[in-house]
């Protein structure tokens, strides 16, 4: 008999914060300063998809802007007015309002903390073997394999 160590309900605040603050290598890493991350579905353990609860200080980023090969990803503001930066453009967003980017669309975005407020969000992506990210503003791009990322240069080169 498997027995259930998580409980199956508990306030999303109380779940520890990823002690790493960033999955990027440097130069890359420090630009995301501000950002905690609550990763409400490993704690849950679910393997399909991910949920993570996103604070992003002033003047915080949520990532470099990107967009995935595989990947579906969501947002849901749930407080703050962050700025949602994509290949359309800018638009401040409040809460209630929501983002979401399919797999292959190569829109790349992220949020901008630009307020002197902080900003909580959900942010639901799944987990979908093979996906790779680009990343047009910096030379860096992302392969998830074997459960992990791995990041190299724009030219092949890894980090």
């Amino acid at each position: 008999m498997n027995k259930k160590t998580t409980p199956s309900a508990v306030l999303a605040a109380d779940v520890p914060a990823r002690t790493a603050p960033s999955l990027y290598p440097e130069p890359f890493a420090s630009r995301v300063a501000g950002r905690e991350k609550r990763q409400l579905g490993d704690f849950f353990g679910l393997s399909n998809f991910g949920v993570n609860l996103t604070r992003l200080a002033p003047n915080a980023i949520s990532a470099l802007r990107h967009a995935h090969s595989k990947q579906d990803e969501f947002i849901y503001i749930l407080s703050g007015s962050p700025t949602l930066h994509t290949d359309e453009g800018r638009i401040q967003l409040s809460p209630g309002m929501c983002a979401g980017f399919p797999a292959g669309s190569g829109n790349a975005c992220n949020l901008i903390n630009e307020s002197p407020d902080e900003v909580i969000y959900l942010e639901i992506g799944d987990r979908t073997p093979g996906d790779e990210v680009v990343y047009p503003d910096d030379d860096v791009e992302a392969v998830f394999a074997d459960g992990q990322w791995r990041f190299i240069h724009k030219d092949g080169t890894p980090y």
